[in-house]
């Protein structure tokens, strides 16, 4: 990895439409991202059932030609810094977030506000095509662009 993605995280997600969210929600997260306008940049809100609010700012770099990979890089942001950077121009998403923990997986099903059910799921260091079948999978969608966050945004 170059020294600029040194801090970084690699994520390996595959994303599948569903059916239906399945049973196993262990918790629900509300989510509110700002793509900034121009950028790699995002601005993430993260509201828990319990009220605590988490704030970071994220950077996205591509480590394939498709969406499958990225190197990921997170900073946290106090209330002032939130504040600053919201102001900028940027598309918006929204979502709730379920994580379902089964059979020793964890895998996280964003529902959108227009229904649509997305699983996510993140094969760490070891790339895998398994997908549980208690995923009521639609369509596997982890290379198509068109379904990232990024272009979800609007």
């Amino acid at each position: 990895m170059s020294d600029s993605l040194k801090y970084a995280v690699v994520e390996r997600e595959r994303r599948y439409i569903l059916a239906r969210l399945p049973e196993g929600v262990i918790g629900t997260r509300d989510i509110f991202d700002r793509y900034v306008t121009g950028t790699r940049l995002r601005l993430r809100e993260v509201r828990d059932v319990d009220g605590t609010v988490t704030r970071k700012l994220g950077h996205k770099v591509r480590l394939t030609d498709g969406p499958a990979e990225v190197a990921c890089t997170n900073f946290y942001l106090d209330d002032d810094e939130w504040a600053l950077l919201a102001a900028l121009p940027a598309r918006l998403l929204r979502k709730r977030r379920h994580l379902i923990g089964r059979d020793g997986l964890l895998v996280a099903i964003d529902e959108h506000e227009d229904g649509t059910l997305i699983a996510e799921i993140d094969d760490h260091d070891k790339p895998s095509d398994f997908v549980p079948a208690w995923l009521d999978v639609l369509e596997d969608v982890s290379n198509e662009e068109a379904w990232t966050g990024a272009k979800l945004a609007r």
